[in-house]
């Protein structure tokens, strides 16, 4: 089932741009981070209840994404690690597909069997690990899972 509703405007320039790409080639494959592949995460906002589009680097594995919460290794996670949380289902753009599911945060060997993945999609996953203290939150999107 298609999110509905509001879009909030988006204040990263970049972010901005990747978008609109995305929505003029109607692919992620338009984008990319250094190279490496992005999806775009669709998810309602607790507070304001609008929509929120972020493209995160593309870490899949039998169908079920992953968003790591790095920051750049900055001390804080990013505003939307506790909206993703929040929300009953997101929605994930990869390429032309669009799968939804519940979004849960994994820990221990599961955690750190998908770290392994992420750091092997996008290798500064682990640099930005150095740089902080907080472990870094790894949420998983399971489509088809209720």
């Amino acid at each position: 089932m298609a999110l509905e509703g509001e879009y909030a405007t988006e204040k990263a320039g970049w972010v901005s741009d990747q978008l609109a790409k995305i929505d003029e080639t109607g692919t992620t494959a338009s984008v990319d981070v250094a190279g490496m592949a992005v999806v775009v995460f669709t998810y309602r906002g607790p507070k304001s209840g609008k929509l929120y589009r972020r493209p995160l680097m593309r870490v899949e594995h039998d169908g079920v994404y992953a968003a790591f919460a790095s920051k750049g290794g900055a001390p804080e996670n990013p505003v939307w690690y506790s909206a993703l949380l929040a929300n009953d289902e997101v929605e994930v753009q990869d390429g032309t597909t669009v799968v939804s599911g519940p979004v849960r945060e994994i820990h221990g060997a599961e955690r750190d069997e998908w770290w392994a993945r992420g750091v092997a999609a996008y290798p500064p996953y682990a640099e930005y690990q150095e740089k902080t203290d907080r472990l870094i939150p790894v949420l998983l999107v399971e489509p088809g899972r209720a």
